[in-house]
């Protein structure tokens, strides 16, 4: 099938880009103390998780325990959930879980991982864990160095807990333009983990592992080579939020659509917030450039596009956000010099729980 004969909206990944995408992160990380646990978040795809653990990952992290489970479910055996899971259901789910795979997940409560123990131990399962460290993003974690040794203790003295380390996860740096300022950023974030590192050492607690950086902090982990794991996710689709970095990812990842209505200044598209996510801003056409973007249910508004558009013409847009965008379709389409090669299942696509 040609690309052209899709049904649209559809989501469309360049076969020849995701491959360079894919070989420029190896590049990247050849040579370092630095491996990769990609973020399934990003793709959603169990085959996607399999090929990633096949080109040398260490395993995959994700966000939910249901992410978790379709991963498990895949054959996927080292699996990081990269947030707190505190609720008691899910917590036993979680238990029950780590019989069937090398799991772990983060912590900043002592009573969620009493809880976690308690669940383990009724299981039969061990549960790895990694002590989340705030580290500036205003999301999870501990940001008081002696509550992350405390809680590090308390884990370490579990008869079905692992410490295996530290979470300390930097979004907000991801996106900073500015390769300097990303770079002073990280510095000043590692001088603190540096500091936290000798105080659990001093405590005589191990740390194996130290999680977190992203696609656009990727180089700069690497280099500065304190970071155990990367969890980077969009390096293979990219997307048009990361445009502005110098990064050496291109976008392969677009949601195709299809030319519904022309005036004067204005070409009106079939795809819209139910089919590309808007979170990180609006998409950006492939090709052609627009004043605005506009965004409906079901449409993308193109305004005074720089191309002659008429009705029936396709459209590749250039999500802002490859995950969100992903989340809302069922398959991906690879595409490779306008055939379609392959269609993969979003096999956790939904998985928010």
């Amino acid at each position: 099938m040609e690309l052209k004969h899709l049904p649209t909206p559809a989501l469309v990944v360049d076969e020849e880009i995701f491959l360079k995408n894919e070989a420029a992160m190896a590049a990247l990380l050849k040579g370092g103390s630095l491996r990769l646990r990609p973020h399934f978040k990003s793709h959603k795809c169990a085959a996607i998780a399999h090929r990633q653990i096949q080109s040398g990952a260490i395993g995959m992290t994700c966000a939910k325990l249901d992410e978790a489970i379709d991963l498990a479910e895949s054959g996927i055996e080292d699996i990081l959930i990269a947030n707190q899971i505190t609720d008691r259901e899910k917590i036993s789910r979680l238990a029950h879980l780590a019989r069937a795979c090398r799991l772990t997940v983060c912590v900043d409560d002592e009573e969620n991982a009493r809880a976690l123990e308690e669940a383990a131990a009724f299981a039969g399962a061990t549960v790895h864990c990694l002590v989340e460290y705030e580290i500036g993003m205003q999301r999870c974690g501990l940001s008081d160095m002696g509550a992350v040794v405390a809680l590090a203790k308390y884990v370490d003295g579990c008869a079905h807990l692992v410490f295996d380390g530290i979470q300390a996860y930097a979004g907000h740096i991801s996106h900073v333009v500015s390769q300097k300022e990303r770079e002073d950023l990280t510095a000043a974030n590692e001088e603190k983990i540096r500091t936290l590192l000798s105080l659990l050492a001093a405590e005589g607690l191990a740390v194996r592992t130290l999680s977190g950086g992203s696609t656009g902090t990727a180089r700069i982990k690497k280099e500065a080579g304190l970071y155990t794991e990367l969890q980077a996710g969009s390096y293979l689709f990219m997307d048009a939020t990361y445009g502005e970095l110098a990064l050496p990812f291109e976008s392969s990842l677009f949601v195709l659509a299809t030319v519904v209505s022309v005036r004067e200044g204005l070409a009106v598209v079939d795809a819209g917030v139910k089919s590309c996510g808007v979170d990180q801003g609006m998409p950006r056409p492939l090709g052609f450039s627009v004043s605005e973007v506009v965004a409906s249910e079901e449409h993308f508004q193109l305004h005074n596009p720089s191309k002659q558009l008429s009705v029936g013409d396709r459209v590749l847009l250039v999500p802002a956000h490859c995950c969100s965008t992903v989340n809302l379709h069922e398959n991906l389409y690879f595409v490779r010099d306008g055939k379609v090669t392959d269609r993969i299942p979003v096999t956790a696509r939904g998985c928010f729980r």
